[in-house]
């Protein structure tokens, strides 16, 4: 059973095509990327998938649930990190984390919380006001937020942006360790080396549409390029 299922996604806004009918699916356990230039729906797909957003026509299942008419059960299931997520900026990393926890009733919230932490790896810092923390352990922490759940999906919206090498390849490494654990990740980055050593497959996305589809390595050898980045430029025109 598939994880994600997309047919034929649609997304409107107005009288602005953003997603014009794309289809994919992704399997358990996937990194799958799907990258595209800005402005190509990426970041829309991402929404209409996290259930923030209706879509016009088509359908899109999680792990079997209707994501339009099952929204409640697929909220159940994923967890979303926008781009621009925040975190409280009053409240302590750990405190941050145990009021998260504390939404998804669980009988012990406290290994939920403790699991973010270790996730997170900020140390003794975790017990310090969210606004004194730099970019990226921000990053982290919401890395750690959004992983704690053992969710079935995690939806991540350029989850290494703006990071220093340090912190994003921390960040990686965490994506790598949660996919190999059961989790299936969908992930949207510009950064295509990033893309080329996370993905198992990738979709490419412009101006609405899919236009190349695939594992890195083979879509590499098809268009006789070095890596993802040269795949990238010469489908993306």
């Amino acid at each position: 059973m598939p994880t994600v299922e997309v047919k034929n996604l649609v997304k409107n806004f107005g009288t602005t095509k953003a997603v014009k009918g794309i289809s994919f699916t992704i399997t358990e356990g996937e990194i799958f990327g799907l990258i595209g230039p800005n402005g190509a729906g990426k970041t829309t797909a991402l929404r209409v998938m996290s259930t923030l957003l209706q879509i016009n026509s088509g359908e899109v299942k999680i792990m079997e649930y209707d994501v339009k008419k099952q929204p409640g059960e697929v909220r159940k299931l994923i967890s979303y990190l926008p781009e621009d997520a925040g975190a409280y900026k009053n409240l302590t990393g750990r405190a941050y984390l145990r009021f998260i926890a504390n939404f998804f009733n669980e009988k012990n919230t406290q290994k939920m919380v403790e699991k973010g932490i270790e996730i997170a790896d900020l140390g003794e810092r975790i017990d310090d006001k969210v606004d004194t923390y730099s970019k990226g352990m921000k990053r982290r922490l919401l890395v750690g937020r959004a992983l704690m759940t053992d969710p079935k999906l995690a939806i991540l919206d350029e989850p290494t942006s703006g990071l220093d090498v340090i912190n994003a390849q921390e960040i990686r490494k965490i994506i790598k360790d949660t996919a190999r654990k059961g989790t299936t990740v969908l992930l949207s980055s510009h950064n295509m080396l990033e893309v080329e050593y996370l993905c198992n497959r990738i979709a490419l996305i412009d101006e609405g549409k899919i236009v190349e589809e695939g594992k890195p390595q083979v879509l590499m050898e098809k268009y006789n390029a070095n890596n993802i980045e040269e795949v990238f430029t010469r489908v993306v025109k």
